[in-house]
């Protein structure tokens, strides 16, 4: 009798999906990607921008980039992220199709089709790949968990009302309420 084997994906199939189908790709799985609301949507540019002005202002070389943005997060065919925000600085990581390892720092905003996947797989697969800091912000419980990969710290949570340290950028806090 033959054991069940489930169809491994590729990068080819992520390509292959109708246009504006949004799917990530980890460990060969593909999971489906509902499309964003607008509390996501404000907290995705709003961070974006607080985190890109920081850089400017003191003439960083590090790049944001909101979803949708590649992140080849193991170098291999078999995962592909989106995450909502992606924080690179080394350029060399850089291409026209996208992020090629781990960005220096990932944020997602949770949603409920998202909630177990931000909190349990990519938590996993972002720090097993690299990734610096990883900041998990839920809009329904109003918190933000921070994980410090490169530190090796505990994570904390904080509250919307905080003004939240990143840990990349030991000059700079975000208070996320002053945000939406």
């Amino acid at each position: 009798m033959a054991l069940h084997q489930e169809k491994t994906y590729t990068i080819e199939d992520i390509y292959a999906l109708p246009d504006g189908q949004r799917a990530e790709l980890i460990d060969g799985q593909i999971y489906d990607m509902a499309p964003p609301n607008r509390i996501h949507q404000r907290l995705v540019n709003r961070l974006s921008q607080t985190i890109t002005n920081h850089i400017d202002a003191n003439h960083g070389d590090c790049e944001v980039y909101p979803a949708p943005f590649a992140v080849f997060l193991n170098e291999d065919d078999r995962n592909y992220v989106e995450p909502d925000i992606s924080v690179v600085c080394d350029q060399n990581k850089l291409n026209d199709k996208g992020c090629n390892g781990a960005p220096d720092w990932i944020i997602e905003i949770v949603s409920p089709s998202t909630e177990r996947m931000d909190y349990g797989i990519k938590l996993f697969k972002y720090r097993s790949a690299g990734v610096r800091e990883y900041w998990i912000v839920n809009p329904k419980t109003r918190t933000v968990n921070v994980f410090d990969f490169e530190h090796d710290q505990e994570s904390a949570q904080y509250s919307f009302d905080d003004e939240v340290p990143v840990c990349i950028y030991s000059d700079l806090t975000i208070g996320i309420s002053g945000l939406l």
